[in-house]
């Protein structure tokens, strides 16, 4: 009897190796934090404490683009600032994701009716989760990055279900 019909095509021991990067990819994320106002200190720094230590998930800080996957965008964006997180944003690696955190960052917040502020991130790079809150809770900013998991996840089955329908 052959391994594969006595251990199963999706068991760990043969398992492929985009499913092996992709679960790679879900239990270790860095993150670059582009912290403009409030939410990044409110948000961001309570949330590397210990109190909610980011570490035990697999989620590291990054200071440079280059070794970054996530990028946490936090606070008002202006019109002035947007060319920066483009570049930051194109200096990432592939496969990369973005978090847009609070108000300020996903619509404007209170500072939406001044002619130099993005009316929300999404307007310069694509969003994959939105946080909202003023300022966002370190939970909320955990249940973003689960959000992500899954998100990676399902674009893995994807791929497998797109490989068995073309066989």
């Amino acid at each position: 009897m052959a391994l594969d019909r006595l251990a199963g095509e999706n068991s760990m021991l043969f398992i492929r190796s985009e499913q092996l990067f992709d679960l790679a990819r879900r239990h270790s994320f860095f993150y670059l934090s582009y912290g403009i106002a409030c939410c990044a200190i409110e948000g961001l720094m309570s949330a590397g404490g210990p109190r909610f230590d980011y570490d035990r998930f697999g989620i590291f800080h990054r200071g440079s683009p280059r070794q970054a996957d996530v990028l946490m965008i936090a606070g008002t964006v202006n019109r002035k600032m947007a060319p920066v997180v483009r570049r930051l944003y194109d200096q990432m690696a592939e496969p990369k994701w973005v978090i847009a955190m609070g108000a300020c960052a996903c619509t404007g917040g209170p500072f939406r009716e001044y002619p130099n502020v993005v009316l929300g991130v999404d307007k310069i790079v694509p969003v994959d989760i939105w946080v909202p809150g003023c300022p966002p809770r370190p939970e909320s900013m955990q249940y973003a990055f689960m959000q992500l998991q899954k998100k990676i996840a399902s674009r893995t089955q994807e791929r497998l279900d797109a490989r068995a329908a073309s066989r």
